[in-house]
């Protein structure tokens, strides 16, 4: 019996056939997030939903002012930007991969942006690192706010 024969449970089903079972399963949740959902839905933190225009520029809104609180912000990953408010009516962006090891940051908490992969936390104010073991701070994102828009310029 080869390694691709070895038995690997009950039944007779072989390594081959649960590794293929398994690459089914992952195609199948990839193709469901990579779907097309034609709903007219704004987009959401972190996972990020489809997006809706702004007014007239034709550049894709990714979040309302309204969405992003004073003293934190918003990670929408599907759209490769970290959105903070520092303060009130200051919007800043932020690319959402950590400098560490290249982990998607989590969330903004606290007044910083977190990575949890290995606890990296970046000011919200202009991205420097604030904890360790990230060295470099995040690269900022040039915004477009248009009305209670927000966009990436």
């Amino acid at each position: 019996m080869n390694d691709d024969q070895v038995l690997t449970g009950p039944g007779t089903q072989t390594r081959r056939a649960l590794l293929a079972g398994a690459g089914a399963v992952g195609a199948s949740v990839l193709l469901t997030a990579c779907g097309d959902d034609s709903g007219d839905e704004p987009a959401t933190p972190a996972t990020g939903g489809p997006a809706a225009t702004s007014g007239g520029s034709g550049a894709a809104a990714i979040a309302k002012t309204a969405d992003i609180p004073v003293g934190g912000g918003q990670v929408y990953a599907a759209q490769g930007v970290v959105i903070t408010q520092p303060t009130e009516g200051q919007f800043k962006g932020f690319d959402p991969i950590c400098t560490h090891q290249g982990c998607p940051v989590s969330n903004v908490d606290g007044g910083t942006i977190n990575c949890t992969c290995h606890n990296s936390k970046f000011a919200i104010t202009d991205g420097a690192v604030k904890e360790g073991p990230a060295t470099k701070p995040l690269t900022a994102k040039e915004l477009k706010i248009d009305g209670d828009q927000i966009s990436l310029a």
